[in-house]
């Protein structure tokens, strides 16, 4: 009987082993990333300019004035190209000192607002207008649609620019994807990287509780036959 018991113990063991090695291989892998890493450098805040000296705020336009049809429940003062802007609603922007409604972002507008917001003189490769953003991409979950400013960068670093409000919204990297992919693995959310509570990664994680547990039965098993014999 006591053979039986090891002999299945050790088969459980193994079995759960083999099947969830490999994802135990990427959490730690994933995890020595995580701790080794300066995760203010992973979201690009050393890109950024820390002070920039906008157009002061004065003359501005009464909101009231902006459009008599327009019914306010949310307003909002920004600075678009060091310009005061009143974002409306959430979905409108106007020139707080004319009263003009800004169209969208164009593409030489991005492209300043981006040289604006990363720090150094860069050039630019390109100007890509997204208007959908598939769950893996790097701009996932964000605005849209957006301009993604392409720098010329040893880091291949991209700006994302709201079009519709002029915000800068985020910068990527090739330290950030890194991140971003590991960040997959770890979370097991194969599907759109984000979700930590799904099935997949709870399943996992019973099953390593398994084989800890196994290992540790398998031990006081053994250790037990020794001291009898």
């Amino acid at each position: 009987m006591r053979k039986n018991k090891q002999y299945f113990a050790r088969r459980i063991h193994r079995f759960l082993g083999v099947f969830i090695g490999i994802q135990f291989f990427f959490w730690t892998l994933s995890g020595l990333y995580f701790s080794w890493t300066d995760i203010d450098e992973i979201h690009g805040d050393h890109f950024h300019n820390e002070h920039m000296m906008h157009m002061t705020a004065s003359n501005l336009v009464e909101p009231s004035s902006l459009d008599s049809t327009l019914e306010i429940s949310s307003l909002e003062l920004r600075f678009v190209r060091h310009q005061p802007h009143y974002w409306v609603n959430g979905e409108k922007l106007y020139n707080a000192q004319t009263g003009a409604l800004q169209g969208e972002i164009t593409e030489e507008q991005a492209k300043e607002i981006a040289k604006i917001y990363i720090k150094g003189d860069f050039g630019i490769k390109e100007a890509e207008y997204l208007t959908e953003t598939g769950s893996h991409h790097e701009y996932r979950g964000r605005p849209l649609p957006a301009w993604a400013v392409h720098f010329d960068h040893p880091e291949n670093l991209t700006a994302y620019i709201d079009a519709k409000s002029g915000s800068f919204e985020r910068v990527r990297h090739s330290s950030w994807r890194v991140f971003d992919f590991l960040w997959m693995f770890h979370t097991m959310d194969y599907a759109g990287r984000d979700n930590f509570n799904n099935l997949l990664l709870r399943a996992f994680s019973l099953f390593g509780m398994l084989t800890i547990i196994s290992g540790f039965t398998l031990f006081f098993m053994t250790t037990k036959k020794k001291r009898k014999n």
